[in-house]
């Protein structure tokens, strides 16, 4: 039978390689933008937000497993505390990097022509370049790379440290408070950053159109982070009966007293 250690250390590593696959899938699936209107099939919400500027809920398809990342993120603080949370987060901002870089290189690789010649036409015939299509569609600007990458990083130090904060009022107790609460900070920054870098600095966007964004999406993530409350719970409970109730609860007490590895 395993020891405490060996299990401490195997979740550790899964909820890691959950965090880290779900990070990478967001930010490479990211450039895609999808109505969340017509998927529940209702009407545009036609917001008004700063004067003229009427927008709708679309939204980057990274979202849809991001919730995942948080979720995950908040398992790893209350088990593995600040440090926990921040070497998976500086490993994955690596990765993530490093993601990027391979994609462009792929890009610039010529194409092969019977590739091309399979690849004339789309599923009802319009005629398409498939090397161009690739490109187009992996490849992200400069300035989105670096707004992902540094909302990613400050979201994640923030999301740590409130949780733990809040831990130290909260104790055991309130598990949603604190998980909620750090997400809830953690992604109104990065919702805002993520876009002022991209499409402020690097872009043409107007302040009040990243603003106006940025609202958008952060009320989807209030949301989300509400509706999966649940969701956290459920893993705790799993968490408590692989390591054993008393195992779980010291891991968490340690957590907050000291660093991990």
């Amino acid at each position: 039978m395993a020891s405490f250690s060996t299990k401490r250390n195997n979740l550790y590593i899964f909820l890691s390689a959950v965090f880290l696959t779900n990070a990478i899938i967001a930010e490479i699936i990211g450039v895609k933008i999808f109505s969340a209107e017509t998927l529940l099939n209702v009407a545009p919400a036609q917001l008004h937000l700063f004067g003229d500027f009427v927008l709708d809920f679309n939204l980057t398809a990274g979202v849809v497993i991001w919730p995942a990342v948080f979720i995950t993120s908040d398992v790893i603080n209350e088990y593995y505390g600040f440090q926990g949370v921040k070497k998976i987060s500086y490993l994955t901002a690596g990765f993530i990097a490093y993601s990027f870089l391979i994609i462009y290189f792929v890009t610039t690789l010529p194409p092969a022509q019977f590739w091309l010649d399979v690849n004339k036409t789309d599923a009802v015939g319009n005629p398409v370049n498939i090397n161009n299509a690739f490109a187009m569609i992996f490849r992200q600007g400069l300035g989105i790379i670096i707004g992902s990458i540094t909302a990613f990083l400050v979201a994640q130090i923030l999301d740590a440290t409130v949780f733990q904060s809040l831990k130290k009022i909260t104790g055991s107790r309130k598990i949603w408070l604190r998980a909620t609460g750090s997400t809830l900070v953690s992604q109104l920054v990065d919702s805002f950053v993520v876009l002022v870098i991209a499409f402020y600095i690097f872009g043409n966007w107007s302040f009040t159109q990243v603003l106006a964004v940025a609202i958008v999406n952060y009320i989807y993530k209030f949301v989300v982070a509400v509706l999966l409350t649940p969701v956290l719970y459920l893993a705790h409970y799993l968490i408590d009966m692989y390591l054993g109730k008393e195992h779980a609860k010291q891991l968490a007490n340690e957590s907050s007293m000291s660093t991990f590895m």
